[in-house]
């Protein structure tokens, strides 16, 4: 076995190869050509085994190599941090110490979803910087009509009236032309934000899983989609907690001398599921009376912005509870009975 560091950035990659006796065989610097990276990795004996750490460039690196014959470690960097911190950093003691670490397995691992699963990403994620810059877009022109002093009784700018009215505004030269190509750019992401949304929607219809999250007061096709593209493989989380923790919507704990004090959310882990979760738990609470209680209780205590992440980890409880169970949204949960065995 060859036990191989990659230190991935975007212009190059830095390799370490080990032994199978934790011997350094080579050590070499190679630029971020597909051709040339499937050169050099052809010419490792087998087997082989990579690690490289889950940083900006490892997606395409590691379709590159998941193609070959070579078993690929994404190593967690926040983790990889702590077990390797050294005073003195550099590019091949990087991937030198991902290959000491692969090789005694002490490497702590991120989970690679499946290809599937990652162009699913791509497409919702995709949709979500299409509607931030449409935001973006409708925030500009808002600041447009300010500038100029013009008021408006519309409660959605953008509806048909409110268009009929932005384009029979008269401004100054330069700000006509900016308001106009402002709504043209409008009306092609509104066509572009359709035609992705049309794509998510056919994918979660197909999904069952994606359905039974629908159920969900505030999940859309899309917000469903997300959360299962997120989340993977659930049956990786033997435990509700240990995926609130994995999206960051638990508190961080400090605990010294008999004394604990919890601080503000970790926020570590996947940020697009906590973001997602924040964003639907508005919606959850006026369509669930279980969900509103919980927001009333912690909102008089805690304020409302905590009162919102507490509902937004509870709903990470029940999704959990309703795709290892394949069960459809109740407002209540009853912990399912033990087994109960006769004696023969």
């Amino acid at each position: 076995m060859r036990y191989i560091g990659a230190d991935v950035h975007k212009e190059y990659t830095v390799f370490c190869i080990l032994t199978p006796e934790g011997e350094i065989e080579q050590r070499v610097r190679v630029e971020n050509n597909p051709q040339f990276i499937r050169e050099f990795l052809s010419q490792i004996p087998r087997p082989a085994h990579l690690a490289l750490e889950a940083s900006y460039h490892w997606q395409p690196f590691f379709e590159l190599v998941e193609e070959m014959d070579i078993q690929v470690s994404l190593a967690h960097p926040f983790k990889v941090k702590l077990i390797a911190e050294a005073r003195i950093k550099t590019d091949t003691i990087d991937a030198t110490t991902l290959a000491h670490l692969l090789r005694l397995d002490y490497l702590p691992t991120a989970y690679i979803p499946p290809r599937g699963v990652r162009d699913l990403r791509e497409i919702l994620r995709h949709r979500a910087k299409l509607v931030a810059t449409r935001t973006a877009v409708k925030n500009r022109i808002h600041a447009l009509l300010a500038k100029n002093g013009v008021r408006h009784s519309f409660s959605d700018l953008f509806g048909k009236k409110g268009r009929l009215f932005l384009e029979g505004i008269s401004l100054r030269p330069c700000y006509q032309l900016a308001l106009g190509q402002d709504l043209a750019l409008l009306d092609v992401l509104e066509r572009l934000i359709v035609e992705v949304s049309q794509v998510i929607e056919g994918k979660a219809k197909a999904n069952p899983e994606a359905l039974l999250l629908t159920t969900i007061p505030g999940i859309s096709y899309y917000s469903a989609l997300l959360i299962l593209a997120e989340i993977g493989e659930i049956r990786r989380f033997p435990h509700p907690k240990k995926l609130c923790c994995w999206a960051g919507l638990v508190p961080s704990t400090y605990s010294s001398a008999g004394r604990t004090h919890h601080g503000h959310l970790t926020k570590q882990g996947s940020s697009w599921l906590r973001w997602i979760l924040t964003q639907v738990a508005p919606h959850a609470v006026r369509g669930s009376a279980r969900l509103r209680a919980l927001h009333g209780r912690v909102a008089r205590r805690q304020g409302r912005n905590a009162a919102k992440m507490a509902v937004a980890r509870q709903m990470l409880i029940i999704i959990h509870r309703m795709l290892t169970r394949r069960e459809p949204f109740l407002e209540s949960y009853r912990r399912q009975p033990s087994p109960v065995i006769h004696s023969p």
